[in-house]
């Protein structure tokens, strides 16, 4: 697992494995999941991350 943020996007990224993103879909507004070829969940994007609720 490799947790990243991006101050200058203030994008969060925590990729839960290095596998290739087949499909992406905003789960929720401001959620991004990264999908594998089998429909796994591999990773996942938080936009303006420093606006979310803690």
């Amino acid at each position: 697992m490799k947790i990243t943020y991006d101050p200058k996007v203030d994008i969060l990224r925590i990729i839960l494995s290095d596998v290739p993103i087949e499909d992406s879909d905003e789960e929720k507004p401001g959620v991004i999941l990264d999908y594998d070829e089998d429909g796994n969940i591999i990773g996942l994007e938080i936009l303006d991350a420093s606006k979310k609720n803690r």
